[in-house]
């Protein structure tokens, strides 16, 4: 049956075409999908077609998905998302309106016409707020009008206008950050965190803030994609005018009781969404239940283990997360490419030491005794000594191999220094590889109630397999008295008389799981408990014969609880130069020490 369309209907469609032809056009992108806002159209139809034409210039010019998940995570953690909006808007229209005008002809009337039709309709309504006076003075700058009048707000303009012309996506996000931080919360640093601690909220977080959401049919990847494209729609809105009066963000399972008994359709749903977003387990689930009787008493009751090769190596799908991890990997390989040089000249040193302490093992040692070998030119002290020792008898050294095992803390914490803590691990590696010492590279991080372990390498693959070792991300929580457990609980069963655990971490255990209904959760892991069981955990496993050592990759102002983890063996690497030959000292001592 054929549908007629009404002559409004008609227009719609024609104004709708236009308005997506024109974004098209700028952008060069031709996938990019939105929802033209047909009524703006009719109040005028310069700010609609500017407001396409910035679309299509931002997604252009800079990272639409880096700049719309700067701005979730900045909300997740408190800010307000209206104002945030706001002042993006306004950062992203003077870093793309002189580029934008040079390249199109016929931009900069459109631009003007726009700029007058939103002084001309919202002048009143913006004059009333500090950051509409900001607005104000950056349209009629452009249009050639009068400067701020009070001081404050000229010196926001300034901030703005300094990203006139800029092309970095992260510059523009770090302005973003500090007109917010200065103009809007002057205490978001103070209770939040820097621009960093930002960017470092991981998306196992996010999901975090409405975790239900994340356990129906739509996935996490779709959501979060879904709002992404909202808040980049939102970033080109000129006409956007009020600042908004910080909708509030509500938190999952506050003020109610909390039901803990075990709801086995809750725990497949969130075992399947583990495995979404680390990628499918190389055991079974027969055989993590197994694990999870074994190991996860005590301080670890009620959670779970999990043991991936991770999400790159086998997916469920290629969602969000995979390519999330994807750049990640990428970021750590250009920081190996980066650093080359030093990163050879540290194997080779630490490859030639772990050489040199197998060969010492190796070689013949005698000392003076009663019995033995006679030592002809020791005969005169028949008579004249009281301890003559005549005799030398041989050592007879151990020399049994060694295996050693490498644990990574990939907890969010160290997601700022993710490419300098890969590039550790994989010196390590390729290190015992070319020493010809068997070892396994397992990553972990506590995500939920569950202990993740990635395993980056194994026991007795080839020196070809270290570069998987440069596939370590870090997000999410730690458990760390748990993931040591885990890792000892295989160490202890290779046939390898000596066996040595290196932990790569931050020394700051941080499991802060949330309260859920239909599981029941694990007792808390910070602070003093996380530092006091991690520290138990490693003396049971020295008291198993397993040789330990720390290795710091955290800030200083930490280095008590690493202290309190490892007592004295543990190294503090400053420097990446440095990283062989501080590490090459403990690793001396263990060898032969044993």
């Amino acid at each position: 049956m054929n549908e007629e369309f009404s002559e409004i209907d008609v227009e719609r469609i024609e104004i709708e075409n236009r308005i997506k032809n024109l974004m098209w056009t700028v952008s060069g992108d031709y996938s990019l999908d939105i929802v033209p806002d047909v009524d703006s159209f009719r109040i005028s139809k310069y700010i609609s077609l500017y407001d396409a034409i910035k679309q299509g210039a931002i997604a252009g010019f800079f990272d639409r998905e880096e700049l719309s998940l700067y701005i979730v995570k900045k909300v997740f953690l408190g800010a307000d998302e209206d104002y945030l909006i706001y002042i993006s808007q306004m950062c992203l229209d003077v870093a793309i309106g002189e580029r934008i005008c040079a390249e199109r002809a016929g931009v900069r009337a459109i631009r003007m016409k726009a700029y007058e039709d939103i002084l001309e309709h919202n002048f009143q309504s913006m004059s009333t707020s500090f950051l509409g006076e900001v607005k104000i003075t950056l349209l009629k700058r452009e249009l050639g009008g009068l400067t701020a009048s009070r001081a404050r707000v000229a010196e926001a303009v300034e901030l703005i206008e300094s990203l006139r012309g800029e092309t970095d996506t992260r510059r523009v996000i770090g302005i973003i950050d500090q007109v917010y931080n200065r103009y809007v919360d002057k205490d978001f640093e103070k209770m939040h965190g820097s621009l960093e601690d930002v960017l470092s909220v991981t998306l196992e977080e996010l999901s975090e803030y409405n975790w239900r959401d994340f356990l129906k049919d739509e996935s996490f990847d779709e959501i979060l994609e879904n709002r992404l494209n909202t808040v980049a729609e939102s970033l080109s809105d000129i006409s956007g005018l009020s600042e908004g009066g910080g909708r509030e963000s509500g938190t999952v399972i506050q003020n109610k009781v909390i039901n803990y008994t075990i709801d086995r359709e809750m725990e497949d749903k969130i075992f399947n969404y583990v495995e979404l977003n680390y990628g499918r387990s190389f055991m079974s689930r027969q055989e993590l239940t197994r694990q999870d009787i074994k190991l996860c008493t005590g301080a670890h009751n009620n959670c779970k283990l999990y043991y991936t090769e991770g999400i790159l190596r086998n997916p469920v799908i290629k969602n969000y997360r995979y390519s999330m991890v994807s750049r990640l990997q990428h970021n750590n390989y250009m920081a190996y490419h980066k650093n080359h040089r030093v990163v050879k000249k540290n194997i080779a040193e630490l490859s030639n030491e772990l050489k040199r302490c197998l060969n010492l093992r190796n070689q013949r040692e005698f000392i003076p005794s009663d019995s033995g070998s006679l030592i002809p030119n020791r005969l005169w002290r028949i008579g004249r000594v009281s301890d003559a020792r005549l005799f030398d008898r041989e050592i007879i050294k151990d020399n049994s191999e060694f295996v050693v095992e490498i644990l990574m803390d990939a907890s969010g914490s160290q997601s700022r220094r993710q490419e300098s803590v890969a590039i550790q691990g994989y010196i390590i590696s390729s290190a015992l590889s070319s020493a010809g010492i068997p070892h396994r590279v397992m990553g972990f991080c506590s995500f939920w109630n569950y202990t993740v372990l990635t395993r980056l390498r194994d026991y007795d693959e080839p020196a070809s397999s270290d570069m998987k070792v440069l596939e370590y991300i870090a997000s999410a929580n730690n458990r760390d008295g748990l993931a040591i457990r885990a890792a000892v609980d295989d160490l202890v069963c290779r046939n390898e008389d000596n066996k040595i655990l290196i932990v790569l971490s931050d020394g700051m255990p941080n499991d802060n799981t949330v309260a859920r209904e239909g599981i029941i959760p694990p007792k808390p892991y910070t602070g003093y408990q996380g530092v006091r069981d991690s520290a138990m955990e490693i003396r049971r496993v020295r008291n198993n014969g397993v040789s330990v050592l720390g290795v710091f990759t955290g800030r200083e102002m930490e280095l008590k609880a690493e202290k309190m983890i490892f007592g004295r063996d543990f190294a503090y690497i400053r420097e990446i130069d440095n990283f062989a030959k501080v590490v090459s000292v403990y690793l001396k001592k263990h060898i032969l020490d044993y």
